[in-house]
Parts: C-alpha cells; structure tokens; sequence
C-alpha cells in the first residue's frame, strides 16, 4: 500500500495573483485544502518538501497528512500546476479526507515478468495504452503501482483491465467497459519479414 506523507504547511492569510507570486518569491507554494464539506483553507508549503515529494513519483496517489498550526488534516492531492517554462509546481490543491470511505485516485502501471513472454523474446513492442488506472478504494488500500505479467504474452496479445488482479478493496473506477491496458506489436524488422513472406507465397500462387 501506499505510504503515508507527511507536510508542514502555514496558513495563507491573503489570496490572489500577486500575493501568490510574493509567497513563491520565498520558496513558498501555495496549496488549497477543501472538501468534506468544510470550507476551503488557503495554505503554503515549502517548495523544495513538496518537490522532494513529488520526485517519489507516487504523490498523487498517497495520503498526505497535512499540519497546519498543531492540526492535523489526512488529504489526498487532487491537482498539481507547474510552471510552463521552469517547471516548478506553482499550486497544489488537497482534497480533504473523513474517515475511511472510498476515493478514486490514479495509480500507475508497472509491467514484469518480460522474461517470461515469448512475444518480448522475439523483440516485440509492448504499446501501452494506459500508463495509469483509475481505481476506487479506501485511502488506507490505496496501491503503490499495480503490476501486470507479460508471462506468455506473444505478438498480437492484449492485455484488458478484466486480466489484471487487483488488490483486495481496489476496484477499478470504469465498470462499463473491458478497457484495454496494452497491445504487444511486431517490431519492424519482424513486420518486414512477414510483409516479404505474404509477398513470396503471392508470387508463388501467381506463378502457378
């Protein structure tokens, strides 16, 4: 399951565009926390933290636990902006967790076994479809990764969301369909080598 993060944050006193770039200027990146039916709260984190955080590449799916003043407040990040030229996160809003009940949250796919697949022995391209899958589940069952076997998989193979295992209490979030994760292609030189034999054998048919 995912681990628990933890932040410091102050309270943000003044909103608006420029007091938001006078807290940057500190090294200061201001958050939002709302939801639960509770009023939103303005807040500021320290940047070179949340960076830190945001490099585990597991962020957006773990519980934060956020302190502001002495208090406590279990969030799940919901949205992080980002600079379009320095690429620093500029913003980031919490969404406020009661309790244990079900969230959805994005969690990324990791692929193993490649050894195992005779279409991955013979140079094929796994095409990934889906890097991330939206999963429902309570924030204390809330995956890491979800990882998939290519164990068997040949060239022409997919993988759909119906194959994959999940964790006990993860569902996934889409129900009305058998949505495909990835596709295992040919590589070119093995294209190549097909597209010349169906060229021969019609050369063949033709000659006779």
């Amino acid at each position: 399951m995912s681990e628990v993060l933890k932040l410091a944050a102050e309270p943000r006193d003044r909103a608006g565009k420029g007091a938001s770039r006078a807290i940057r200027r500190t090294g200061r990146v201001p958050a939002v926390i709302y939801g639960a039916g509770s009023a939103a709260t303005p807040i500021h984190l320290e940047e070179k933290i949340l960076v830190r955080q945001l490099s585990t590449g597991h962020f957006m799916n773990s519980v934060v636990e956020i302190e502001v003043d002495g208090k406590i407040t279990r969030t799940l990040p919901r949205d992080v902006q980002f600079h379009p030229v320095s690429d620093r996160p500029i913003h980031v809003d919490f969404f406020r967790l009661t309790g244990n009940e079900s969230v959805t949250v994005a969690v990324p796919v990791h692929f193993v076994d490649e050894e195992m697949s005779p279409g991955m022995k013979r140079g094929a391209v796994l095409n990934i479809v889906r890097h991330e899958l939206q999963l429902d589940c309570a924030p204390s069952d809330i995956p890491d990764r979800i990882d998939i076997s290519l164990d068997g998989l040949d060239v022409g193979d997919s993988i759909h969301i119906s194959a994959v295992k999940l964790p006990k209490g993860v569902e996934s979030h889409i129900h009305d369909r058998d949505f495909t994760i990835a596709t295992m292609v040919a590589p070119s030189a093995l294209k190549s080598e097909h597209g010349e034999a169906d060229a021969e054998a019609a050369t063949e048919e033709t000659a006779a």
